[in-house]
């Protein structure tokens, strides 16, 4: 958790290499950048993860087929495919109004008792934006839907946004600022004709992007930029600081001597 994006599949690789027993747990646990590949059936792209595998097969939402081909891959029933088939469509709606490119994939899988669960992804890359060498967003967001009676239902949603900047140019050189955040929500709603399953998963995804985003906006943004400018800053608050110190101690140093002579 504490690891760079840009490492964790390298350092998961190595993992796997030494207790290839333990590789399904691995991959289920850690959460590495997206990846996506395309569908060849449809023309479109899909993003990777482990809720869409199936051994070296992963399946894409769109035509709901795996690549490379496996005849006896897991498929979610009639029902959960309907509604994964809806959720692909508005979240890509979604995603193209909120990000303005980058891709987006939903995966939906059965749970017992008529329950079932579902993935929503979202990948975006940017290039050579703002004096940002590269960066990219990765959304993870898996919800449990659980009946609670015939109309309340229980979602409980974990979210982790994993994120990358990298900048390099003459006025910084090479700085990587990279992380991730997980955060957690659980709410019971209605379901009805006006609060769907969909209505309900989406609005939740959208209250949590938004408070993760203004997370990491306001706290790890500003708190890095002031961090760097106590640091590179001749007259910076850190300097500043560090002056009273000195100040301080000197005055110590001498009442103490005076005290002494």
């Amino acid at each position: 958790r504490r690891m760079p994006p840009g490492s964790v599949e390298t350092s998961l690789s190595g993992l796997i290499n030494l207790v290839p027993e333990l590789t399904d747990e691995l991959l289920q646990r850690v959460d590495q950048p997206l990846k996506t590949e395309k569908d060849s059936k449809t023309g479109k792209t899909f993003i990777l993860c482990d809720y869409n595998r199936d051994g070296d097969s992963y399946r894409s939402p769109w035509s709901n087929e795996y690549f490379p081909p496996l005849e006896d891959g897991f498929v979610p029933s009639e029902e959960v495919r309907k509604i994964e088939m809806v959720c692909n469509e508005v979240f890509d709606r979604y995603r193209h109004l909120y990000y303005e490119g980058g891709h987006s994939s939903v995966y939906c899988w059965d749970l017992d008792d008529g329950n079932f669960a579902a993935c929503w992804l979202v990948r975006k890359d940017v290039e050579n934006v703002r004096g940002l060498a590269e960066g990219a967003w990765n959304s993870i967001h898996v919800i449990e839907c659980a009946a609670q009676s015939a109309d309340k239902w229980e979602y409980k949603l974990t979210t982790t946004v994993i994120v990358s900047m990298k900048v390099d140019n003459e006025d910084v050189g090479l700085v990587d600022l990279s992380g991730s955040m997980t955060k957690q929500d659980q709410r019971v709603l209605s379901l009805n004709d006006d609060n769907t399953h969909i209505s309900n998963m989406g609005k939740m995804i959208e209250d949590i992007e938004l408070v993760i985003r203004n997370t990491i906006e306001g706290i790890y943004i500003q708190k890095t930029r002031e961090v760097i400018n106590g640091m590179r800053s001749a007259n910076g608050p850190k300097n500043a600081q560090f002056k009273a110190l000195i100040g301080e101690l000197t005055g110590a140093v001498t009442s103490r001597g005076g005290a002494s002579s």
